[in-house]
């Protein structure tokens, strides 16, 4: 669950990390009140996305009636797929340095990540691309937390003066935002310098784990569901995981692992996949409708299906999708990789039924069903 700069501040402050002073408006009048008790002032659109600047949803004013024009101009604005109906009015800053700072999961240590950049008010990924020595990283052992000594270890290299035990002060802060929460990210970009030595973050993107959403629900309430699609949001209602993409090869595997890895072998075999959709564990039981979510999607030109038994057997599982696709009759080839408990039981299932022999393995599959797509 993503988070309006809004609704992410907060969590800051709470912490002791300073944020403008700063309100809500949904109409250019009501922006232009607040622009009056704030002077020179920042108008920006409130949607739980990045690169709003680009998409001209900040805009600096001098006075109310800038205020107003800049509400009047970003309220109603699509940015990324958000309408805008909010904006927040912050008092401008005299900004000396712009840093980043971030806490995220480390998809490789599975553990929590610290990173710091002296390259503020950037594009991170251009940082990480163009200048690779700016961005310094520090894992954290969840077991042990963020230790103020390690933290000013990592910044000994950024040369940040007298500002470094305030920096490292509240890069710890934010990693006590990131477990109390349970985030999956916290990044503050820019983290100022103002010309009187304050330390002021002046935006904050703030994403929940959404595994977490029932533990922290008053935090929750102001978060932002993600949108879904008709068909994401009909696979929610039946309990099914499913991501909408914009290929032509539609799949379906048991487990999420195995799901992605399928999706990665189709796109290294030149194919692009339609969805994403998960049927392991109890799930089998829906085939027919997970099968008609995948169906549903006018793109899909082919259908790889991609399963490996453990706890879930392949040869229910192989049952399942059979009957939805005997039932549904559609007008699509589809190719099967069926390993592991009940592989034999499910092989013989699906020559007796639809007179069809899976393939050896989930690549000569997936390539068949990239191949058919092309066609």
């Amino acid at each position: 669950m993503n988070f309006a700069e809004y609704a992410a501040k907060p969590l800051l402050r709470e912490v002791g990390i300073a944020t403008p002073e700063g309100h809500l408006a949904t109409t250019p009048e009501q922006a232009a009140k607040v622009a009056q008790t704030l002077g020179p002032c920042v108008v920006k659109a409130q949607v739980p996305t990045g690169k709003r600047g680009k998409a001209g949803g900040i805009k600096l004013c001098s006075d109310a009636g800038a205020a107003a024009s800049a509400a009047g101009d970003i309220l109603g604005m699509e940015i990324a797929g958000y309408t805008v109906d909010t904006v927040l009015i912050e008092q401008q800053i005299p900004i000396d340095k712009e840093y980043y700072a971030a806490v995220l999961t480390n998809a490789i240590s599975k553990g929590a990540l610290i990173l710091f950049s002296t390259e503020g008010g950037m594009d991170i990924e251009d940082v990480a691309e163009k200048m690779p020595e700016k961005l310094l990283q520090l894992e954290i052992d969840i077991n042990h937390g963020a230790k103020i000594a390690d933290v000013r270890q990592m910044l000994s290299s950024a040369d940040l003066g007298r500002a470094e035990p305030e920096i490292a002060e509240t890069l710890c802060r934010l990693y006590e935002v990131f477990t109390r929460y349970d985030a999956e990210l916290v990044e503050v970009n820019p983290l100022v310098v103002t010309d009187d030595d304050r330390l002021i973050a002046l935006d904050c993107k703030f994403s929940m784990d959404d595994s977490a959403v029932p533990r922290q629900p008053e935090v929750a309430a102001s978060g932002c569901p993600e949108k879904l699609s008709k068909l994401e949001a009909r696979a929610s209602e039946l309990g099914l995981k499913y991501i909408e993409l914009d290929g032509d090869v539609g799949i379906i595997a048991n487990g999420a692992g195995l799901t992605m890895t399928t999706m990665d072998v189709v796109s290294f075999y030149g194919g692009r996949p339609a969805n994403f959709l998960e049927i392991g564990g109890d799930s089998y039981t829906k085939a027919k409708p997970g099968l008609e979510l995948v169906l549903s999607n006018p793109s899909v030109k082919s259908l790889v299906v991609n399963f490996c038994g453990a706890f879930a057997r392949c040869d229910v599982m192989t049952q399942g999708i059979i009957d939805a696709w005997l039932e549904l009759a559609p007008d699509i080839p589809i190719f099967f990789s069926i390993h592991g408990t009940g592989d034999v039981e499910a092989v013989a299932m699906l020559k007796q039924r639809m007179n069809m022999e899976p393939y050896s393995d989930m690549d000569s599959a997936s390539k068949a069903a990239v191949e058919a797509a092309r066609q």
